[in-house]
């Protein structure tokens, strides 16, 4: 249901577009190399468990989180604590955030960024990077495979890491089948919003050791990022527990555990 009314909101913004993407495209090809978001995951997962620390203003599900949130200051918090790298919320309607956002917390910190978003065009693959993002979120449940292929490859063409994010066995086949080299597993269903804690061990020891292993949402404490390193996953993408927390940066670093 969620997600359902969510793309259907932003494929209706896409229908409207009329930009010229040629266009878009040498623009962004043309920016400075981005911070390299994969690499990041790479060189810090082979001492820790690595957090994408998550600037996350409200969710459909849990409704306000944060409602004063300065980007620039929690992501400060976040890299002071030893956050991997930051994920922003760019969706205005239903997770009130923005590309300022993004762009205020790129900019207080060295932290590689992605775009956390409902991608559903290739304007919005270039979109992440002109607003300086280092890495896109492609949803697997969100896209047919032809959408998956192309919008993996322009994100390519043009600079970004892609993170694709996959909820059962199926989606990560999808994934990997476009090249995939950071994969996602969200515990969350996005239809229902519920976590699944169990999702996640499940599908780790499915995802090839050469692709950087993330487990998304439900991400609660120590504990819950002890049970996801030990069934192999390389980083954790966390927002709600550390967002709302009186401390982000003791938040963030009781997650990384080795």
């Amino acid at each position: 249901m969620y997600l359902d009314k969510i793309v259907q909101s932003h494929r209706e913004k896409a229908a409207r577009e009329q930009r010229n993407l040629n266009d878009l495209v040498g623009q962004a090809r043309a920016l400075p190399a981005a911070r390299g978001f994969a690499d990041q995951l790479v060189v810090d997962s082979r001492e820790q468990l690595c957090v994408i620390a998550e600037i996350k203003r409200k969710s459909p599900s849990k409704g306000v989180l944060h409602p004063d949130l300065n980007a620039a200051n929690i992501s400060a918090l976040y890299e002071q604590g030893g956050a991997s790298c930051l994920s922003v919320l760019t969706d205005e309607d239903f997770f009130g955030g923005s590309v300022e956002d993004l762009q205020n917390a790129r900019a207080s910190t060295s932290l590689p960024v992605i775009r956390k978003d409902f991608t559903v065009s290739e304007f919005d693959v270039v979109d992440a990077r002109l607003m300086g993002a280092d890495c896109v979120l492609l949803i697997a449940a969100a896209l047919s495979n032809d959408e998956l292929s192309r919008f993996f490859d322009l994100a390519t063409h043009i600079g970004l890491d892609v993170l694709v994010e996959t909820h059962d066995e199926s989606e990560l086949d999808r994934a990997l089948n476009v090249g995939a080299n950071i994969v996602g597993v969200n515990q969350r269903d996005l239809t229902t919003f519920e976590v699944d804690h169990a999702r996640a061990e499940r599908m780790a020891s499915l995802i090839p050791p050469t692709v950087v292993r993330v487990a998304e949402s439900g991400v609660r404490d120590a504990r819950d990022a002890r049970r996801l390193r030990d069934a192999g996953y390389d980083a954790v993408l966390v927002g709600e527990s550390i967002v709302t927390a009186s401390d982000p940066a003791a938040a963030v670093r009781d997650l990384m555990v080795v």
